[in-house]
């Protein structure tokens, strides 16, 4: 028997596949699955309770896709990453529980030299023509809008916002919370509850909107921005700005998070405001 073949389904669990979808022989695919038509999924992959494939995407490599999440027409998932180094390495790609990956997304799968698998997690949302690359590593609850791209490595944290367009380099950290403007570049780390936009983007102020969404105590908003003011402020080098920051602020958790992240090691340095 041929190791891939079209199979029409409707079992006690009902998971659903349409006859025009191509699923491997080894796929584990949980109860209340949809595949639409034309999908096609491979050998090692797993698709948890209630995830839906709508029709016309493909899944490859030892990807995982969590319960609940959506995946709509035309979007490739743990293909193989766009890296000369790649030599075919059993490497991985895992999407969260809800998360919906919307049309002609592409999120490959990780490198053998990098961490090894690719990652979005819960309850994200990437709108069309997202490219996530290998070992990207994205949080809860983070969205990325329409034709937003990154290169591989890429981290960012829980609950931030990458705008229409934007480019983000290889290697770049986004804190949590933070804010990508619409068609930005970002060469460098941007900090937690930042918001940056321009090219190449520079750090324009904080997230005060996403933090107000996320529900955050406005004396704690408070805090944070006399923080930033003096963290971005005009007088003394930035390493003096650091210091009188960590004395002043550093027992506030949210400015402890942003300073933990700066401390942090970097490969590309952080955005700082003009």
């Amino acid at each position: 028997m041929d190791s891939m073949t079209n199979i029409s389904l409707l079992t006690t669990d009902r998971t659903s596949i349409h006859p025009t979808a191509i699923v491997a022989h080894g796929a584990e695919l949980g109860p209340g699955v949809e595949i639409g038509p034309f999908c096609t999924v491979g050998p090692n992959v797993v698709i948890e309770a209630g995830a839906k494939l709508i029709s016309h995407v493909v899944v490859e490599g030892h990807t995982t896709i969590g319960e609940g999440a959506q995946l709509f027409p035309f979007c490739t998932v743990g293909l193989a990453p766009q890296d000369m180094k790649y030599q075919g390495e059993p490497t991985g790609c895992e999407i969260g529980a809800r998360t919906l990956v919307r049309e002609h997304c592409t999120i490959h799968r990780g490198t053998a030299t990098g961490v090894g698998t690719t990652r979005v997690g819960d309850d994200c949302m990437l709108m069309a023509v997202v490219h996530v690359a290998h070992d990207c590593q994205l949080g809860n609850n983070v969205i990325v809008a329409n034709n937003a791209v990154m290169g591989g490595h890429v981290t960012i944290g829980d609950h931030a916002v990458v705008g229409g367009a934007a480019a983000i380099h290889q290697f770049v950290r986004i804190g949590r919370a933070a804010m990508i403007g619409g068609v930005s570049g970002v060469e460098g780390d941007v900090i937690p509850f930042g918001s940056v936009i321009g090219n190449r983007a520079r750090l324009a102020s904080l997230n005060i909107i996403g933090l107000r969404r996320r529900g955050f105590d406005k004396k704690a908003i408070q805090r944070l921005h006399m923080a930033f003011k003096v963290l971005y402020g005009k007088k003394g080098v930035f390493a003096q700005r650091l210091q009188a920051t960590r004395t002043r602020f550093g027992d506030d958790p949210l400015v402890a998070e942003i300073l933990a992240f700066i401390d942090a090691p970097s490969h590309r340095g952080l955005i700082r405001a003009e």
